[in-house]
């Protein structure tokens, strides 16, 4: 069932406030993401490749810490939880955490682990190539139970937990189960972004996060059309024991399931023509009538930070999520990881109202 945003655009706005403060948590596989900033005018006379001009270099919060990201910039109250080699990138991720205002004190720096890097190479906005550094061990069991111990001792007093598996060996199915049963009895609502490599984790939250693709993993079968999106939805709830799944499909928006509810709600996607601009800096050309772009670098975490945070400050699913859908509107129009503002959502919310 197709909804119409509009109709919903004052009770949105009336949201945004009630954001700030709230305090989240947030679980999973912690990245830091570099970029290295350069020109290029001609080829390399070794390959058929360009040669960059290093002109700078930045980083900022990735994987699950780009989640993280995106809920301080709202206001929230954000405490990650991870772990990190004791490395240099390990060191410059604490270093993000901090500028941002986000408690890393369940952060563990391993000595037998290395951080995970994904180094960008961009030359006139334009990505030349990544490099990934990382690992995908489980963790050694003392970290792993410092870190539950750590997590369980903030959980009461969360409104809210984030879990963003990335597949890099930190959850596991027995991991993600002690999660979750502690979450429950202390009546904390989780939202979890799956890896399709853990079928039977996650049991129990209260909204799963998956794209079109993902989707069609867990059900075995392509999701061609509306008929095949509504029975994977539906199968996916009951496959999770969860209270609801949000399903993102590029430009045909998003389809919401809830248990309650016998039928799902399609949001389409919002009319914003994309361009890039620097990590972090407005990209959206507000005039324009183009479809925006979904699961662009950070969108899938954008919409599961505003997703989870509009529901802990009281929200529908249903609204959550169409807030949500705005702000990745927003973020596909930055160039790489990038957070939404609430004075960013105010514009958009105003830019769909007309």
């Amino acid at each position: 069932m197709p909804t119409k945003i509009p109709d919903s655009i004052p009770r949105l706005k009336r949201l945004i406030p009630r954001l700030r403060g709230k305090r989240i948590g947030v679980l999973g596989d912690l990245m830091l993401d570099r970029y290295l900033w350069g020109t290029a005018s001609r080829l390399s006379p070794e390959a058929a490749v360009p040669v960059v001009d290093f002109a700078e270099q930045s980083e900022c919060l990735g994987g699950a810490g780009n989640v993280a990201a995106n809920l301080a910039a709202l206001g929230a109250l954000v405490e990650a939880f991870g772990v990190i080699g004791s490395d240099e990138p390990g060191r410059a991720l604490q270093k993000c955490f901090r500028a941002v205002n986000i408690a890393d004190k369940g952060v563990l720096a391993d000595s037998k682990r290395v951080t995970t890097v994904k180094t960008r190479i961009i030359a006139r906005h334009q990505q030349v190539v990544r490099v990934d550094r990382e690992r995908r061990e489980p963790l050694r069991v003392e970290t792993q139970e410092k870190l539950l111990h750590l997590l369980f001792s903030a959980l009461k007093h969360l409104d809210a937990l984030v879990l963003s598996d990335y597949d890099k060996g930190l959850i596991t199915d027995d991991f993600a189960d002690r999660v979750l049963s502690a979450a429950h009895q202390l009546h904390v609502p989780v939202f979890v972004k799956p890896k399709t490599s853990r079928l039977y984790a996650y049991r129990g939250a209260r909204a799963i996060v998956c794209n079109a693709k993902e989707a069609g993993f867990y059900v075995t079968r392509s999701l061609g059309d509306e008929k095949s999106v509504e029975e994977a939805g539906r199968a996916l709830l009951a496959h999770f024991g969860c209270s609801a799944v949000v399903i993102t499909r590029g430009e045909k928006g998003m389809s919401v399931f809830e248990e309650s509810s016998p039928r799902h709600l399609l949001i389409p996607a919002t009319s914003f023509e994309v361009t890039y601009a620097r990590v972090g800096q407005p990209g959206i050309e507000r005039g324009a009538t183009g479809r925006q772009v979904f699961d662009v670098t950070g969108a899938g975490d954008t919409v599961l930070s505003i997703l989870s945070l509009a529901a802990a400050a009281g929200a529908s699913i249903a609204d959550a999520a169409m807030l949500a859908n705005i702000a990745a509107g927003v973020v596909v129009g930055k160039l790489g990881t990038a957070c939404v503002t609430p004075d960013e959502l105010l514009h958009a919310l105003g830019d769909t109202h007309r």
